[in-house]
């Protein structure tokens, strides 16, 4: 029987034969291959017909448990864990045993080094019951009661730091040394970071807010009198009464009464502690709830101080012999700018950009300090820190036109303090007599130094590298190198060579006009009049108050290190808070800049609002 064949050709089927079945098969593939030759095949067909060419070979697998893999590949797998192993060992064994020659970080600058002492002055300065880590070996304890004695409404006005070499707290100026420290912290945190002493000058800040707070009722809202001085030096007409002048006594040994006096018409003074606190909230505002509060502070005391006008210093005799205010319309402009930073009120902008105001602190008539920074008037301060806001914000109408006033008054500010113009004098040293040669220069020349460094750094962030003075243009680092040569002035670069940092350097002043550094820490408490043969000496002091800025040479580079002779040797808080603030400004590498955004963290974001339309023409 015959079948067809699908490919052509017969296939015979069911033949009766003998042959075996492997002839068979031969024959059934004598056939494909003869069909396969006779036409071509789709790959279909050729996997019908066309068998394995040859016995494959069987792989090997390893189980693993959970896993069979290929044995090569696990042996692969194996043996590349292995090299790669040793070869690490190799290269670990390798780089442990070579010598290496470590880099060492660059030694900090002169700059930086003073810092840290600068700072340590506010610790020896510190009044009340003092923390565990003041570090300042020869103090103690001090004034504890203070308040608590007489008829303030404050009871406890413990705490804050001693103005200069007594035992007086002077509020005033104390809140501007906070401030000052407070505007360098917020622009520079991370040079401070740099050099370790972030933490160290927050807690000096802290020290000082937490004391004003308790100089006023700061948990109201309206308050109708506020603590000025703790403490009093009044020796006029031959007063032999035991005070903080009179007496030469170490302050933990003070045993007389250290009246309190308040004041219900001090808007220089309230509004200088507003700025204090509102700068200080910045500082902080990372601590919320005492952001907060110091935030509620500065508003109380920024209200009074407009509702009851008047100079602190007027009603009090002492205040007006030791830091008489000229006026209160700069604070007004200065506390106005630093609360609206704290809160981003735009109520406090509108104050502080308001012609009328400005025209009141002097800011369009010039005069021989204008453009000197101090405890006393705050206006070059005030136009600095409102320039800022214009070169970084740039909040339009309506604040541009007194905004780009300031911009334009702070320029000429900045030419002033060059040496190629006339507005100060200099001694053969080169250092600015900012304050036209009388003592006590050095706490002027140090804010300036600061503000400089400061607006350098702000036109820097802001991409411009300089600014005019007149026709000519004047680049950054020209601002840089004045505040260098003045800062460097300080710490010895002078015709005496002669550091006027204490503790800086090799040559420093030895008898400062202080009493707790003047007098040994020996177990033995020296009445009022006892301490005078301390004062009288002419023994260097036993105790070193490090990081102490005295009052400056004369204006002839001249010096007397003599204790007796304040206008030399006495150091203050204010010229103190100027030093560390222009040195952190010039500390570490220039590319190190300012903060550009913190203090504006408050602020919402800006719309300016549209000038109005013109005035509809007329014929």
């Amino acid at each position: 029987m015959y079948g067809r064949d699908p490919w052509g050709g017969p296939l015979e089927i069911n033949a009766a034969d003998s042959a075996t079945d492997d002839d068979r098969s031969r024959n059934l593939q004598d056939f494909d291959r003869a069909a396969l030759s006779s036409r071509p095949l789709d790959e279909t067909q050729q996997s019908w017909l066309l068998g394995p060419t040859g016995e494959q070979k069987k792989k090997k697998y390893v189980d693993l448990g959970c896993i069979i893999v290929s044995r090569k590949i696990f042996v692969w797998t194996v043996g590349t864990l292995l090299v790669s192993a040793v070869l690490a060992g190799l290269i670990t064994l390798i780089v442990k045993t070579v010598p290496r020659h470590k880099h060492a970080h660059a030694p900090p600058d002169n700059y930086t080094l003073a810092l840290h002492k600068a700072l340590m002055f506010f610790n020896a300065q510190r009044s009340g019951k003092l923390p565990k880590h003041n570090n300042v070996s020869w103090r103690g304890n001090s004034c504890t009661h203070d308040g608590k004695e007489g008829d303030s409404i404050m009871k406890d006005l413990s705490g804050g730091y001693y103005d200069a070499g007594d035992a007086i707290k002077f509020n005033f100026p104390m809140a501007f040394s906070m401030t000052m420290l407070s505007w360098s912290v917020i622009e520079y945190s991370g040079k401070y970071e740099a050099a370790g002493e972030l933490n160290h000058v927050k807690d000096v800040i802290k020290w000082g807010t937490d004391y004003f707070l308790k100089t006023f009722n700061h948990t109201a809202d309206q308050i109708d009198r506020l603590a000025a001085q703790v403490g009093s030096g009044d020796t006029s007409g031959g007063s032999t009464t035991p005070n903080d002048h009179y007496c030469w006594t170490r302050p933990e040994d003070i045993d007389y009464d250290r009246p309190v006096v308040d004041c219900s018409s001090c808007s220089d003074l309230a509004a200088e502690m507003a700025a204090a606190l509102a700068s200080a909230s910045i500082v902080f505002k990372d601590n919320k709830a005492y952001s907060q509060k110091l935030v509620h502070g500065a508003k109380t005391l920024f209200r009074f101080s407009r509702e009851q006008r008047g100079r602190y210093s007027a009603g009090s005799a002492e205040a007006a012999t030791f830091y008489n205010s000229t006026g209160y319309w700069d604070e007004f402009l200065w506390g106005g700018a630093w609360l609206y930073y704290a809160t981003g009120n735009n109520s406090y902008l509108q104050l502080a950009t308001a012609p009328g105001l400005a025209k009141h602190a002097g800011a369009f008539w010039g005069g021989p300090d204008y453009g000197v920074l101090s405890w006393d008037n705050k206006l070059t301060g005030a136009q600095v820190l409102l320039s800022r806001l214009r070169l970084f914000l740039s909040p339009g109408y309506p604040y541009e036109e007194i905004l780009r006033t300031f911009h334009n008054q702070t320029s000429i500010i900045m030419c002033s303090y060059l040496p190629i113009f006339n507005s100060f004098n200099r001694t053969r040293g080169g250092l600015i007599q900012l304050n036209h040669g009388r003592p006590q220069p050095l706490q002027y020349v140090v804010n300036a130094a600061f503000l400089a460094t400061l607006f350098s750094d702000y036109l820097d962030a802001a991409d411009t590298p300089g600014w005019y003075c007149g026709p000519n243009f004047y680049s950054t680092d020209v601002l840089r190198d004045f505040a260098k040569t003045q800062i460097d002035y300080v710490l010895g670069k002078n015709p005496r060579k002669m550091s006027y940092v204490v503790g800086f350097g090799n040559h420093f002043p030895k008898r400062v006009h202080h009493r707790g550094a003047s007098i040994p820490k020996n177990k033995v408490k020296y009445n009022c009049k006892g301490g005078w043969k301390w004062r009288d000496s002419k023994k260097a002091n036993p105790n070193v108050i490090n990081g102490a800025m005295v009052a400056g040479p004369d204006k002839h580079d001249g010096f007397r290190d003599v204790r007796s002779n304040y206008n030399y040797t006495e150091p203050t808080l204010a010229g103190n808070a100027g030093l560390v603030a222009a040195l952190v400004a010039l500390s570490g590498e220039k590319g190190g800049g300012i903060d550009k955004n913190t203090i504006f963290s408050a602020i919402p974001p800006m719309f300016p609002t549209p000038p109005p339309p013109p005035a509809p023409w007329k014929p």
